[in-house]
């Protein structure tokens, strides 16, 4: 889908190219990768990049354009999971000299389609391309931090059900939550580094506002950096925990399992004795068997009473 706006501030749209316009575009078909190339000049080259799933954040000019890439954060749910995931997408920002075109290839939080601008309190027009990207980078962040908590909240429930885990349904949940830290763990780090870039070459032409956005970006994107080594960190511990518990948890049924066979080999080993093929005295008398019997169960119970003491029921 493809929407033009008069501004970034993303109010009022329009049917044709203007002068300092936003061409905004989320999971464009073929149809409209055609357009973004024959109308807005944007060459298949970046389209593909932008709409490659695996692509890395950079920072790109040319003598025609300059463009940004970022990473941002996009909740999906997973077919037969009992939760969402979380991933990151590329984000691009295509700025041209009288325009500047934005392409994603997922819905998200960062530039929703039903409210695409990231000025929600503005009133008035915004046409700062630079003051635009540092938004995005500061929302990314934003939207991050958001997911982390999300996330950590799903880890305090897996840490609830750890106990009394034996199962790998907790495991595969817990470790499909560490992948997820492992791409916004990346995808962040990747971020900070374009958004360093991303200063250097804008330096000479800054204002004194953006140049207080850009700290304000560097510092949220540090922050979210920091908030996902931490949260990897519990999950790397809590994984190690759940290990352990795991371990601990088979180590007491397979004792109790033992002690189960030692108690009926109790009187299976009496049988064993009783029926052996020799004299022993005891054939022709009719309360040998009944002695028999009772003998095995006092025996049993005698092992059942040591175990308990022992405490290995």
């Amino acid at each position: 889908m493809i929407q033009l706006y008069r501004s970034f501030l993303g109010t009022e749209k329009i049917q044709e190219l203007d002068s300092n316009c936003w061409v905004h575009c989320v999971q464009p078909d073929s149809e409209e990768v055609n357009i973004l190339q024959e109308e807005y000049h944007v060459s298949q080259e970046i389209i593909q990049d932008i709409l490659d799933n695996d692509e890395r954040p950079r920072y790109e000019t040319d003598d025609d354009y300059n463009m940004v890439i970022l990473r941002i954060p996009v909740e999906e749910q997973v077919p037969g999971n009992n939760g969402n995931t979380y991933t990151t997408y590329p984000l691009g920002v295509i700025m041209f000299d009288d325009y500047t075109v934005t392409i994603c290839n997922v819905p998200n939080n960062v530039l929703p389609v039903a409210q695409p601008s990231v000025y929600r309190n503005s009133s008035q027009p915004v046409y700062d391309v630079v003051n635009f990207t540092l938004n995005l980078f500061i929302r990314s962040a934003n939207s991050f931090m958001y997911y982390l908590r999300q996330i950590y909240k799903h880890t305090s429930l897996i840490e609830a059900e750890i106990e009394h885990a034996i199962s790998n349904k907790v495991l595969s949940r817990l470790l499909m939550l560490q992948k997820c830290l492992v791409f916004f763990q990346t995808s962040l780090k990747s971020n900070e580094a374009v958004l360093a870039k991303f200063k250097n070459s804008r330096r000479s032409s800054i204002s004194e506002m953006n140049e207080d956005l850009f700290e304000d970006a560097l510092i949220e994107t540090k922050q979210a950096v920091e908030m996902s080594n931490i949260y990897y960190n519990i999950q790397t511990s809590l994984k190690d925990t759940f290990d352990s518990v795991i371990s601990n948890n088979l180590n007491q049924v397979m004792k109790k399992m033992t002690s189960v066979s030692i108690i009926l080999m109790i009187p299976t080993l009496v049988a064993s004795f009783y029926g052996m093929n020799v004299r022993n005295g005891w054939e022709e008398e009719w309360w040998a068997m009944p002695v028999v019997v009772l003998f095995s169960i006092l025996a049993s119970g005698a092992g059942i009473l040591i175990s308990k003491k022992k405490d290995w029921f």
